[in-house]
């Protein structure tokens, strides 16, 4: 009975080394993550796409490892909160996914004390449970394991989703999309632009076509200094009063490329009455019309 013991202590020591090397090794990851992407979306500014698509296969697979890492990490926890479990020479069932995924994934990774979890199981547990769990025989290991360790390329969709999302992240308009003009007033249903009627009659306007005046409200033209700072961080206007309650969205990953915020499986999208408020704003310059001034003098007269 003293090697069992003896072997569940040392393993307890290595699952604690291992949990604190994996979230080391996620954070270094994720750093070098930033870089990166910062650089895809520098590619996608300049329109070398080609290049973008091929260097963006390294951030999905980086990606992949992370989710590895993440897994493997819960599995060394649950081994570690249930240790009690793990003093019979027989697996426990409970414990037979975290056990094997960990055989299996070991060799794999280049976290040192994952392998030496890996021999510690082994001296405990014999030579054809690890051979059983290499081979995934019974097929007890984790299927999200062994397809984040296959060495297949990322399919296509997988790589337009990210730089789509990357895109989106850093504020760059890629893909390109169409600009639309909007069309002229007093235009009939064939398109002709149609005549003033009551200019004609004061001699105004000497029977000439008018077309309508841009409304006061339309955005002045910005430099482009101010075009690259509104790019880079949305005006506080925009987004309008913060609310006391934030929601953080659901992190990116490779199962799920375009990640969005739901409450009980229904997507969370913002109203008409936030629509209209948001249409509303005006940019920093912008003449108020009319209307806008009767509400605002009315609003001065209640107070």
């Amino acid at each position: 009975m003293a090697p069992t013991t003896s072997i569940l202590t040392k393993l307890k020591v290595q699952l604690k080394l291992a949990i604190a090397r994996l979230r080391m090794v996620q954070q270094r990851d994720e750093q070098m993550g930033k870089t990166q992407q910062r650089a895809m979306a520098q590619l996608l500014e300049s329109g070398k796409i080609d290049s973008a698509t091929i260097r963006v296969e390294n951030i999905i697979r980086s990606d992949i490892t992370t989710e590895l890492h993440e897994m493997l990490e819960l599995y060394c926890e649950l081994l570690l909160a249930r240790a009690g479990l793990m003093e019979s020479s027989v697996c426990d069932p409970g414990l037979e996914e975290a056990i094997k995924s960990i055989i299996y994934a070991a060799p794999k990774t280049e976290i040192k004390e994952l392998a030496a979890v890996r021999q510690l199981l082994g001296e405990k547990y014999g030579k054809e449970f690890v051979l059983a769990a290499m081979d995934n025989t019974d097929g007890k290991v984790n299927a999200k394991v062994v397809k984040k360790l296959s060495v297949e390329p990322p399919s296509k969709e997988l790589v337009q989703g990210y730089l789509e999302e990357i895109a989106r992240a850093y504020g760059v308009d890629w893909p390109k999309r169409e600009k639309t003009t909007p069309a002229p007033d007093f235009v009939d249903d064939a398109g002709v632009e149609k005549e003033d009627d009551d200019a004609g009659d004061d001699g105004g306007s000497g029977g000439q076509k008018i077309l309508a005046e841009p409304p006061l409200t339309a955005a002045r033209k910005l430099s482009k200094g101010e075009e690259e700072l509104n790019r880079a961080t949305p005006p506080r206007e925009i987004a309008g009063p913060r609310s006391p309650v934030t929601v953080t969205p659901p992190r990116r990953t490779t199962d799920n490329v375009h990640p969005k915020i739901t409450l009980d499986s229904v997507e969370l999208k913002p109203n008409k009455k936030m629509e209209q408020a948001a249409s509303r704003k005006e940019p920093d310059g912008a003449v108020p019309d009319i209307s806008d001034l009767e509400r605002r003098f009315a609003a001065l007269k209640k107070g």
